[in-house]
């Protein structure tokens, strides 16, 4: 007798030659997958407290938000360097810093970055200044001072 079997184990396990048939290929259906989208992105109404069953770090990977932050940060830093608003050792004292977490986002990492170009900048003004009050001093003509007259000679008279 023929009969018909799914998979080579059914079939082996019978004495009977079989046919095998190959089951309809079933697409998910919409309401499934809908279900399954919310749950990876849990927006709106009933994801409170109540309706999470794993931990926070279940249902959105902690290594995953660190993944993302450290590439757009670098990602960040490298288009900075390229586009010459940053030297490499200001690139890679910033590489390190966000590597050490000191940046919560691209924007606190941007501000950091004009804090210490003003910085930076200022520094060179201030050390300029000072080299231009070296050079008017060496330059300049020393002037005597007169000494001044002591007192001996009128204490003395007395």
């Amino acid at each position: 007798a023929k009969t018909s079997a799914s998979s080579s184990r059914t079939a082996s396990s019978s004495d009977a030659t079989c046919i095998f048939t190959q089951d309809p290929e079933c697409e998910e259906c919409r309401s499934q997958r809908g279900r399954v989208e919310s749950a990876r992105n849990p927006i709106g109404r009933h994801t409170g407290i109540g309706k999470r069953e794993g931990t926070i770090n279940a249902r959105m990977s902690i290594k995953v938000l660190w993944m993302r932050r450290i590439r757009i940060l670098r990602r960040l830093l490298r288009k900075y360097r390229a586009m010459k608003k940053i030297d490499k050792h200001t690139y890679h004292s910033f590489y390190m810093r966000s590597k050490g977490n000191q940046f919560k986002n691209k924007y606190v990492l941007i501000e950091a970055i004009h804090k210490a170009k003003t910085e930076q900048k200022r520094g060179k003004d201030l050390t300029a200044q000072v080299e231009a009050k070296k050079g008017k001093k060496k330059t300049e003509p020393q002037k005597e001072k007169p000494q001044e007259k002591t007192k001996k000679g009128a204490e003395g008279k007395k």
